[in-house]
């Protein structure tokens, strides 16, 4: 799977669990660490921990997993790293107090 469609899936996985302003960037050309960060929020810690749930079932079926989960205990900000694509789901006021978006602000938004 190309990773922008990798990228892509997971966008609309974690809106299946109704992920609040979703928003993906390509930070391949800044970064080595990854290519994508798909940053969401949910509107409780209990909603960040079902989107992050849902996200891992539905990757696992079909046929990719995290290398690596953290934070999905507090449901403050979870993140799940699956490579090419890094996703962050925070619950909002973390999400607003961390910035991401702000931080990587010369990354490129990718439509969706």
């Amino acid at each position: 799977m190309e990773t922008l469609d990798k990228a892509k899936l997971c966008l609309k996985i974690i809106k299946e669990r109704k992920a609040v302003d979703p928003v993906l960037l390509a930070v391949g050309n800044l970064s080595s660490i990854t290519d994508y960060f798909l940053i969401a929020s949910g509107n409780s810690s209990r909603q960040v921990q079902a989107i992050s749930r849902h996200l891992q079932k539905r990757t696992r079926e079909i046929g990719f997993r995290p290398s690596g989960i953290e934070g999905e205990q507090d449901g403050h900000w979870v993140l799940l790293d699956y490579g090419d694509v890094i996703i962050h789901v925070f619950y909002q006021p973390f999400r607003e107090f961390y910035d991401l978006e702000g931080l990587w602000i010369e990354a490129t938004r990718i439509n969706h």
